[in-house]
């Protein structure tokens, strides 16, 4: 693991980046129970397209292994789980032997891990190709070149250093692995990126403190969101950690972006 930066933005404050990993653990912890919920609320479910475009494009196949980092309540990993069956049916069909895939949801947040079982049995959902545990970004309990696929959605910018959550990415993938990032990001038109920062800045706090009872920690999270790499400056950053053929997708004008690469 690279040595991570000695400070790190939470918000719009700069903190030492040992703070911020209790800080944003104590944010998660807080809005867990609601997380789901509040994601529909702030985006009017719009998140839900986003995520199926990320997991598309990542196009799981029986058989392998996909790390879903800072995986939260499992959205991600369930569109995984169901693509990978699907693969899986359509090459038995042909006659062909095919293996579960194997998707490890890995959160810094147990009370977002909770959640996400919770979630499961309530919606009384099977799925032996899920694992979960707790685990760290920067510090990936896994050994070097095993894992096929890597995705982070919605949780890089929480990390205490992204060049060092990107190294980790890179060093667990398997040569030609496909890492994809799924982020808040930078609007490309100014009349989008005014009224997205009004509605960002005036509405999503409010909707914390009706939602979720915690106007603080949406506060926090759409101060990140302002202060995380406009797209290029991400881009520079895998490649940096050693992705080739990096690339990102705009979704909704730039409020999302989707970025790509290989290992």
């Amino acid at each position: 693991m690279t040595q991570s930066a000695s400070t790190s933005p939470f918000g719009f404050k700069d903190v030492d980046a040992r703070d911020k990993v209790a800080m944003v653990h104590d944010v998660f912890k807080n809005v867990a129970s609601k997380y789901d919920l509040m994601n529909d609320v702030m985006s009017g479910g719009v998140h839900h397209l986003w995520k199926d475009a990320a997991c598309a494009r990542l196009n799981p196949q029986p058989g392998e292994v996909i790390i879903d980092c800072a995986g939260g309540t499992g959205d991600i990993a369930r569109r995984l789980a169901k693509l990978a069956r699907a693969a899986k049916a359509r090459r038995e069909a042909r006659g062909y032997a095919a293996k579960d895939a194997e998707i490890r949801i890995i959160d810094y947040n147990e009370a977002m891990i909770m959640a996400g079982r919770e979630k499961s049995q309530r919606l009384h959902l099977d799925e032996p190709e899920i694992s979960w545990s707790v685990g760290d970004a920067m510090n990936l309990a896994i050994e070097d070149n095993s894992i096929d696929a890597y995705i982070i959605s919605f949780g890089i910018r929480n990390v205490a250093d992204v060049q060092v959550a990107l190294n980790e990415a890179k060093r667990v993938l398997k040569p030609g692995g496909r890492f994809f990032c799924l982020e808040f990001s930078h609007p490309t038109s100014s009349v989008i990126s005014k009224i997205y920062e009004t509605y960002s800045f005036k509405i999503i706090p409010f909707m914390g403190e009706l939602v979720a009872k915690d106007r603080d920690s949406y506060q926090y999270l759409v101060e990140s969101i302002q202060r995380f790499p406009d797209q290029d400056t991400f881009k520079g950053m895998m490649e940096k950690a050693g992705f080739r053929n990096a690339r990102y997708t705009n979704y909704s004008g730039g409020v999302c972006a989707l970025h790509e690469g290989w290992a």
